[in-house]
């Protein structure tokens, strides 16, 4: 809310513009969705830094001077001589529009304050729109034409962690992950373990039985679930629950030989290969973890991976 807020207060001053990235590929440091606002006297936000910022700033600068102008784009390509080169080399591209605001986009700016940004910001060739208390499945819907655009936004956006095992792992990752944007959500069938009851971070549900465990967890891109619960046992009872549906990542702690084990297992019982395939397992990018802390960062890494791969429910990267 800060970004909006101080977009607000400038704009009881005078005009102000908008960067916006609608859509980044690649190595691009602006990713989409990133803002900046440039006002007569002040700068907030980003659109990726360095050169190919600093030209666009000024473009907005003297385009704060004209009148009448309408939403402008963009296209930057990251590499050397390129007709649209940004003076960067990192190889990606990323599109930014450029919008002046006045006072009648208060009216928007207003919504998403009061509502806490819950609900879809609308950027189009035309102008842009908040539609409050609506959602999309995905972060973004991105279609973008040469001279014509429309990119929804969900504001209100957020991935969702569902730990499975309320463990000295659990504790650590539910630590972590807030800083990554994810909520957290932590089932165990034991009620009387510390790390589980002093969880203050997560949101604690007590599973009276792990059969039951496919009614606790949405589908969907936005939901992650890892598996890490007490024994081998009620790990191969998860599995046989939640392989059938579709999530954005599904990975489970073991050894290699406790996966190999529970795989096994799950094949004689008539599990196909492509449920399967979607499982990651061992969990985490293999970095020699340790302590709670460090497979916790292990399994988060890994998450990143899928997250920014852009792939959807569970596809291998």
């Amino acid at each position: 809310m800060e970004f909006w807020k101080k977009l607000n207060i400038e704009l009881t001053k005078g005009d102000v513009a908008l960067l916006y990235v609608l859509n980044s590929i690649g190595s691009s440091p602006g990713r989409q969705g990133f803002k900046m606002m440039v006002a007569k006297n002040t700068l907030h936000g980003s659109i990726g830094g360095g050169m190919m910022e600093y030209n666009l700033v000024e473009i907005a600068k003297k385009t704060l001077l004209q009148t009448d102008i309408q939403p402008q784009i963009h296209r930057l390509i990251h590499r050397k001589n390129q007709k649209d080169s940004s003076g960067l080399i990192c190889s990606g591209e990323q599109t930014v529009a450029i919008y002046v605001l006045t006072q009648k986009d208060r009216t928007w700016l207003n919504k998403i304050i009061n509502s806490n940004g819950t609900g879809v910001l609308e950027s189009t060739d035309k102008g842009i729109q908040f539609i409050q208390n609506q959602s999309l499945k995905s972060k973004f819907n991105t279609k973008i034409a040469p001279k014509k655009w429309l990119i929804q936004e969900d504001l209100g956006f957020r991935l969702a962690l569902h730990i499975i095992g309320g463990g000295h792992v659990s504790l650590a990752l539910s630590k972590i992950a807030p800083e990554l944007g994810f909520q957290i959500f932590v089932y165990d069938d034991r009620k009387n373990i510390n790390t589980f009851s002093n969880n203050s971070i997560a949101k604690k549900t007590y599973v009276p039985n792990y059969a039951d465990m496919a009614q606790f967890i949405p589908q969907g891109e936005r939901h992650y679930v890892v598996i890490m619960s007490f024994m081998f046992d009620t790990d191969l009872l998860i599995l046989r629950k939640l392989l059938p549906q579709k999530f954005k990542y599904l990975g489970m702690m073991g050894s290699k030989q406790k996966i190999k084990t529970l795989l096994h297992q799950l094949t004689k019982e008539g599990i196909s290969p492509d449920q399967l395939k979607h499982l990651k397992a061992p969990i985490g990018i293999p970095i020699s973890s340790q302590t709670p802390t460090e497979i916790a960062i292990s399994i988060l890494a890994e998450m990143i991976k899928v997250k920014n791969s852009n792939l959807s429910f569970g596809t291998q990267v």
